[in-house]
């Protein structure tokens, strides 16, 4: 098959995603200091999907999916439990890898560690600052980001409150404007830190991404995968980075931002308490059935989790294979569910017309999207 043929081009978020070579996808990876909820899987399983979907369309894909270990969470996380930073985001990383195996996540071909790449944001700020775009202050490298916000489509006032909720400190008056962002930072007493030019510091979130998907791809991307709640300032900052460090617009073609998981009207977070983790659904439930459970609603779409949704999806997964065993199927409806898939990754529309249709574009269904 042929991925730049008529009709095999995959579109996300209505943008068509034609790639010559291997597709090049950075996936927005965990902050490896708790246990793998809903709201992250909904993710991992969106971008799984996304790249099996090239596949199946006839593209090579080559994955990078990152490991944020260099976080003040995580931090905090591994001093009240008594262990040095990296030993403990390496044990809650082989727990989340152990969740994402379960759920059929396919493993990815680059899965670098955030800690393991601070020579490449010292001289990302380095580069910053040689072509004017960062400045040094107080031993710490801001990058200019005045235009950050504008070019995210953010009014200034909501682009302030994203900013501090998310630890970038807008009111610091060690800035030259309240948009612009750390790129390097000193480390208090008792964090990790790393020398540099300018402190004995750690990299700041954004240019971490930056620096890593970078290394892994050089000065672009074709699909950037990751919660919609990271839009925004995490996203656009990095790839602001990438683009005045290179020169190369845009630094991601095409965007996967998954819709977050809510729980009780609340997005499910730690912090609000209302984690479903995917260990205990998994004790009671085929994973399979969580997979499509995290599959039922659109990718951009925010979806609220209700105890019910999971027995809904076993339904429906039951529905599928019992399709699947029934004879042949028309060559028009193995077609159809694939124009559905490349649409957008329309997943709702393949399911339907594989379990009307049953046998080979059933089986074609569940293999694709790992329901098996």
């Amino acid at each position: 098959m042929d991925l730049n043929s008529p009709g095999r081009t995959l579109r996300i978020g209505g943008r068509p995603l034609p790639v010559v070579g291997p597709a090049r996808m950075y996936v927005c990876g965990i902050t490896p200091y708790d246990a793998t909820h809903l709201g992250n899987a909904r993710t991992f399983v969106w971008a799984d999907v996304a790249a099996r979907v090239l596949r199946h369309a006839g593209g090579e894909v080559r994955v990078c999916r990152n490991v944020t270990d260099v976080d003040d969470v995580l931090d905090q996380a591994a001093h009240r439990a008594g262990s040095p930073y990296d030993s403990f985001a390496a044990v809650q990383q082989f727990y989340f890898e152990r969740d994402l195996e379960v759920l059929g996540v396919h493993a990815v071909d680059h899965q670098p560690r955030a800690h393991n790449h601070v020579g490449e944001v010292v001289a990302l700020a380095q580069g910053l600052l040689a072509s004017g775009h960062a400045y040094v202050r107080g031993g710490a490298v801001h990058f200019r980001g005045g235009e950050v916000p504008r070019r995210a489509g953010l009014d200034a006032g909501r682009a302030r409150a994203l900013l501090a909720e998310y630890g970038d400190a807008p009111d610091d008056p060690g800035r030259d404007d309240p948009f612009d962002v750390a790129v390097w930072r000193p480390s208090r007493s008792g964090e990790p830190a790393w020398p540099s030019p300018w402190s004995a510091g750690r990299p700041g979130w954004h240019a971490e991404c930056a620096a890593m998907a970078m290394t892994a791809f050089g000065p672009a991307l074709d699909l950037h995968a990751g919660g919609e709640d990271l839009r925004f300032p995490h996203h656009a900052y990095e790839a602001a980075m990438a683009e005045a460090l290179t020169g190369v617009r845009p630094f991601s073609r095409a965007w996967l931002h998954v819709g977050v998981v809510r729980r009780d009207g609340a997005k499910m977070a730690k912090s609000t308490g209302n984690l479903v983790l995917v260990s205990d659904l998994v004790q009671d439930h085929p994973a399979s059935a969580v997979r499509f459970m995290l599959l039922a609603e659109p990718w951009a779409r925010e979806w609220e989790y209700t105890p019910g949704a999971l027995d809904r999806a076993a339904e429906g997964l039951d529905r599928l294979l019992a399709a699947a065993g029934r004879g042949r199927s028309s060559p028009a409806a193995e077609a159809a569910v694939t124009r559905a898939l490349l649409d957008d990754l329309d997943v709702r529309t393949a399911l339907e017309v594989a379990e009307q249709e049953g046998g080979r574009t059933a089986r074609l269904v569940t293999r694709i999207l790992a329901l098996g």
